[in-house]
């Protein structure tokens, strides 16, 4: 009995481990996109986590060190999604709407994303440009939109002269926008842009305007 409590405890400790790490991750999303790195406060992440001080330390080191764990993981997270997408089992057409819609809803489900952005780039990138994996993180993104577009051309549907790179910031920005001003814009416009037939209007147009300019005039 003694024996099987000595192998199982180190097993409990690890998941405890992991879920304090995943609840400081969230809590650190929340601190930072509301308040910016100069604002957060490590003790506000550690309450909202409901975790000791010393242990987020531990886990994560200084404050700059659980910033840039935050951002990592943020991307990460959204990388994830598109990966789960599963696009090549798709038409071109199809791939292509599914990914537009899959950016859009991201931001939408996840408005402390954009504000954390934001962030960053009120720092210039500055710790982004410190996250050594960040740049292979992104590349099969754009490879995987690359196999879209040359399977749409070979089919006689999309046109050959589009950078990929180009196209996912078109695509990605054109959910951050709405997401990061639609405050300001709904008051702009006299419009709930938060309104479920506001934002599927929204989505639909953004993919609409994303396939239509991928296409050739033939398609």
């Amino acid at each position: 009995m003694d024996e099987a409590l000595a192998v199982k405890a180190p097993v409990k400790r690890a998941r405890n481990s992991e879920k304090t790490k995943a609840a400081i991750l969230v809590a650190g999303r929340a601190e930072f996109a509301e308040r910016g790195f100069e604002g957060a406060r490590v003790d506000a992440i550690a309450s909202l986590a409901g975790a000791n001080k010393r242990l987020l330390y531990h886990y994560f080191g200084n404050k700059e060190d659980l910033y840039r764990a935050v951002l990592l993981d943020a991307y990460q997270e959204i990388r994830r999604g598109e990966r789960a997408l599963s696009l090549d089992q798709f038409g071109p057409v199809d791939a292509m709407d599914r990914l537009v819609r899959f950016t859009f809803r991201h931001f939408l489900a996840n408005p402390w994303f954009p504000r954390l952005l934001g962030t960053e780039n009120i720092e210039n990138a500055r710790f982004l440009k410190t996250l050594p994996d960040i740049q292979a993180l992104h590349s099969p993104l754009v490879g995987q939109i690359k196999t879209i577009m040359d399977r749409g051309a070979d089919a006689g549907i999309f046109r050959r002269d589009v950078d990929p790179v180009q196209l996912y910031i078109s695509i990605a920005a054109l959910g951050f926008f709405y997401v990061s001003n639609m405050a300001t814009l709904s008051v702009i416009f006299a419009r709930d842009l938060s309104a479920i037939d506001m934002v599927q209007e929204r989505e639909a147009q953004a993919v609409q305007m994303v396939v239509d300019y991928l296409k050739t005039r033939a398609g």
